[in-house]
């Protein structure tokens, strides 16, 4: 008879792509999927927040205690997500024909050839 447990509790984990996170680890279903929850403490002035993963983009789950978790998030140092802001665009015209400016903050000093 096969018993279907739940893990729960502070884990190191490997992720495809030679990433590691570190934080209290729990199921959660979004959408009818099942997802792992890390909810990684805040570090050095950095905030703690909660990414999800998907069950195959795991590689492998190290269950320990939460002081253990503590320093390797601190050691790993993974930001989370931070918020895409386009600038706001100076003197922006949409109507043909008219000029856009270029802007500054997206100049990357490489000639793409649309001049």
């Amino acid at each position: 008879m096969s018993e279907n447990k739940s893990f729960e509790g502070h884990a190191i984990l490997e992720l495809f792509g030679h990433n590691v996170i570190a934080g209290y680890v729990s199921e959660e279903s979004i959408g009818g999927a099942s997802f792992v929850r890390v909810d990684v403490p805040p570090v050095d002035g950095c905030p703690g927040y909660t990414k999800f993963f998907g069950g195959a983009a795991i590689y492998a789950i190290t269950p320990t205690d939460e002081e253990t978790a503590r320093i390797a998030t601190e050691r790993l140092r993974i930001r989370p997500v931070e918020t895409w802001v386009v600038p706001s665009p100076k003197n922006l015209k949409l109507i043909p024909g008219d000029e856009i400016e270029e802007w500054d903050e997206f100049d990357d000093g490489f000639d793409y050839g649309n001049d």
